[in-house]
């Protein structure tokens, strides 16, 4: 048989190939889920060591793999992506493996259920392939947070992967996994992707349910995928979207297939009609130049493919990083003081024992890092009487004025974009005594948290000072999520026009 050829056109193994492809090849019997799930299991082997993109591989894949290939033989109808492995992050409640949302004070911990988005992934007989790294309980932007030690950039092992998902995009951008799921409080989805050359997706608040999600900010979360196409995203959004009674704050709409809307874009031939706003204020002189150049030269290649391209303002974009600062604090503070040692995680005897509150004090003292008491110590104050108007309630209203902002900015425009980051991948340790430096990098991705809408981030070239990848966000209104799968698509085409290659095919081999 021939080799087969990946989305690059050229010959290559197994783990290369996008998930659309997989399940064509699936499909039509080329070859087996316990083959393409043994070439990923092969993959991390030889390359998880530099990256440590993994905290958690599941023991039961290939097993997975095979009952999906029995059920195929056996006529059964399977879902689009049946027997295609993913990777979870490890935010998201597993049964059977792990859950410790990258933290100590839950290391070991094996949840009794699935989150509602993993359940439905094993509906559609997706393989798991085990649980990925982030920052502590998603609060960070570099994956250096994570209680088990730091995940590394593919394309530059000494650079952060973004955060907190990091080891999602890692493990997709390393062709450790063809797509693969996160959450994004504030970013940890769509920058990770920008920094890694990979496909992010933060749905609209409410479009994919948080069940089983562990809460950071639970007005602000969102779970959502990371894959290597914009086609791949959209598969895996119409598996895990749509209403969750379980989840009071899950929208009950009818979604479209965000799949034909990517299958769309990738065939339209312009964007004649389509008028593309420039949020003048994430837009900033500030971001690294490379950035900003590929950032101009992407709305070149838009304004030449037909669309409108109009600058818009969002004045009080300004205040979102600081009113996202004590807003995701002060509902942290209250979603993590569950772990109080008492019902479940790590319990820590002070020696000589103690009361209850000791007991606690103890364990959380030695369960939490210092990012996470930094952001709970942040949160109770700003909770506390005598500052919950100035600081918590005033954040509220800003949070407001951003909502209203976007309103009048989709006034103007069908979509909105910005860079997804406003650099390329820093160096490990380079910001991590810096915790407004640190902040900083959500800086264009914070507001659409705020203000629960969708947004994506796809490769949009690598900087010309550093040969990194940067990322082009687009942002639609809430519930117009298939907007970002249809113009992403089309963006995606023109840019390979561009280049002439996908920009993951330019990743240096890892060995």
């Amino acid at each position: 048989m021939a080799a087969p050829t990946n989305a690059t056109g050229t010959a290559g193994a197994l783990n290369t190939f996008t998930a659309a492809e997989l399940a064509q090849k699936l499909d039509s019997g080329e070859v087996s889920s316990v083959e393409v799930t043994q070439a990923h299991l092969d993959r991390i082997a030889a390359v998880d060591g530099g990256v440590h993109a993994f905290l958690h591989l599941n023991d039961k894949a290939l097993e997975t793999a095979a009952s999906v290939d029995a059920k195929r033989k056996a006529g059964e109808k399977l879902g689009l992506l049946a027997g295609v492995p993913i990777a979870i992050k490890d935010v998201l409640c597993t049964l059977g493996m792990p859950s410790t949302a990258g933290s100590r004070i839950l290391e070991g911990w094996v949840p009794p259920y699935d989150a509602t988005v993993v359940a439905r992934l094993r509906a559609a007989n997706l393989v798991l392939l085990g649980k990925t790294n982030m920052d502590e309980f998603a609060m960070g932007s570099s994956t250096e947070f994570s209680a088990y030690g730091a995940t590394h950039n593919p394309w530059d092992l000494d650079r952060i992967p973004g955060g907190s998902g990091g080891g999602s995009a890692a493990a997709v951008a390393a062709f450790e996994a063809p797509i693969a799921l996160g959450s994004d409080t504030g970013g940890s989805i769509r920058q990770p992707a920008a920094v890694t050359g990979s496909v992010g997706v933060k749905p609209t608040y409410g479009g994919v349910s948080r069940y089983g999600a562990i809460a950071l900010a639970s007005s602000l979360d969102q779970v959502g995928p990371v894959s290597r196409t914009v086609l791949d995203a959209a598969l895996v959004h119409d598996i895990i979207g749509g209403h969750d009674p379980r989840d009071s704050t899950s929208l009950t709409d009818t979604w479209p297939s965000f799949a034909d809307a990517a299958r769309a874009g990738a065939l339209q031939e312009n964007l004649k009609g389509l008028r593309i706003g420039v949020v003048k204020e994430l837009d900033a002189p500030g971001f690294q130049a490379g950035v900003s150049q590929r950032f101009h030269e992407t709305l070149a290649i838009l304004e030449g493919a037909g669309a409108e391209i109009v600058e818009v303002s969002a004045p009080n974009f300004d205040y979102a990083v600081a009113a996202y600062y004590l807003i995701l604090p002060a509902e942290a503070s209250s979603n993590l003081a569950k772990f109080d040692s008492v019902r479940f995680g790590l319990r820590v005897n002070p020696v000589g024992g103690g009361t209850v509150e000791d007991v606690m004090s103890a364990t959380r003292e030695a369960g939490f890092g210092p990012e996470v008491k930094r952001r709970i110590i942040l949160g109770t104050y700003a909770l506390s009487a005598g500052y919950y108007d100035a600081y918590y309630g005033s954040a509220q209203k800003v949070r407001t004025l951003i909502q209203r902002d976007f309103a009048a900015a989709f006034a103007q425009a069908d979509v909105l974009v910005s860079p997804a980051a406003p650099t390329t991948a820093f160096r490990l340790g380079e910001k991590v005594e810096d915790p407004l430096a640190m902040y900083l990098n959500d800086v264009t991705t914070i507001p659409a948290n705020l203000a629960g809408i969708p947004g994506m981030s796809l490769p949009m070239g690598l900087a010309p000072e550093d040969g990194l990848p940067t990322g082009i966000q687009i942002m639609a209104p809430a519930r117009a999520d298939d907007r970002l799968y249809k113009l992403g698509a089309t963006l995606e085409r023109l840019l390979v026009d561009k280049w002439g290659h996908t920009l993951l095919s330019q990743a240096p081999a890892l060995t």
